[in-house]
């Protein structure tokens, strides 16, 4: 089914608008959690939410909104990447949220990434949000250069994150399994000790 285009909404509405909307977005989250995409309808979100649907439909107009919406106000959550003193405990800490945000159930993260494989709109969306999330990361890099951690000016921060949390959704996301305690600091220790050796090195700043 085609989506038709989102307006998009206000970014920080106020008073009942904003109220609403988060009432709302509370409810797509609950729908996507327990039953999925396919689950997910506009009347099930206003009834969930308490608001009549066609304030719902006036406001996100189809399922599509209502999913861009939800991942771009994960965006607006003000998280800040860990700070632990040291390279290998700020990766352990990233992935222990990781993990814990993909071993909850319902898990929210997981049926966004489920989402985004049928919606080109949540797909678009989701992908921003990952870029953001990875640009606020790059810090954990630049202090741990400053910290003199790893080489100077040439590690590719991208890169190592990456190799530092892809083990976390290999497990727990493609092969389903339990999740492992240690498995956090596993592969940060990992990413750490080859990016020390130079794994990730980029073109020079």
């Amino acid at each position: 089914m085609t989506e038709a285009p989102a307006t998009k909404p206000d970014r920080r509405p106020g008073g009942r608008t904003a109220r609403i909307r988060a009432q709302v977005l509370d409810a797509v989250r609950a729908e996507l959690a327990e039953g999925g995409h396919e689950g997910l309808t506009m009347e099930g979100v206003a009834a969930r939410a308490g608001v009549h649907r066609t304030t719902v439909y006036r406001r996100w107009r189809d399922v599509g909104g209502l999913l861009v919406d939800v991942i771009e106000a994960a965006g607006e959550i003000d998280w800040q990447p860990p700070d632990t003193g040291s390279l290998r405990g700020d990766l352990t800490a990233l992935n222990q949220e990781i993990q814990d945000s993909l071993t909850v159930r319902p898990s929210f993260a997981v049926a966004l990434m489920a989402v985004s494989f049928h919606s080109e709109q949540a797909a678009n969306a989701q992908k921003k949000l990952w870029a953001d999330r990875y640009a606020q990361c790059e810090v954990l890099i630049d202090r741990a250069v400053e910290r003199g951690e790893l080489p100077s000016g040439h590690t590719d921060a991208r890169s190592l994150l990456i190799a530092a949390t892809a083990p976390l959704y290999h497990r727990l996301v493609l092969l389903r399994a339990d999740p492992a305690p240690d498995l956090p600091e596993q592969a940060a220790t990992t990413a750490v000790l080859a990016a020390a050796a130079g794994a990730f090195a980029g073109p020079q700043k």
